[in-house]
């Protein structure tokens, strides 16, 4: 029987950089700022110290409409996040404390809302 090595980082978080065209009809997250907040989650996890913790770019993750998304591994935790109070409470809340911040989570039947 196979084991599997241990893993290299402890949480993986891999949060949505993806830009599409101006005007694309499904958006991006980095039309949403995602860029700008994923730099300050890198920063706020190395203030807090988060040993084991890697964040990442990634690229298009699927969830365009709903975004700026975020997946947290080993999980496979799905976030919507809109500014440094999402992140801090993600980052305190999952990362830290272990729990989910439930106003957050994205689901596999999430969908955007759609303006009348």
């Amino acid at each position: 029987m196979r084991t599997d090595p241990p893993l290299y980082y402890r949480i993986h978080v891999f949060a949505c950089t993806n830009r599409r065209p101006e005007g694309h009809p499904r958006g991006s997250c980095a039309a949403r700022g995602s860029e700008r907040l994923r730099d300050y989650m890198k920063a706020r996890a190395k203030e807090l110290g988060l040993d084991g913790v890697r964040i990442n770019s990634a690229g298009c993750l699927d969830r365009c409409e709903l975004g700026p998304v975020m997946v947290i591994y080993p999980e496979g935790v799905w976030y919507a996040y809109r500014n440094h109070d999402d992140i801090d409470e993600i980052l305190r809340v999952h990362l830290v404390e272990g729990g989910r911040v439930e106003r957050l989570i994205l689901t596999p039947n999430d969908q955007p809302i759609l303006s009348a």
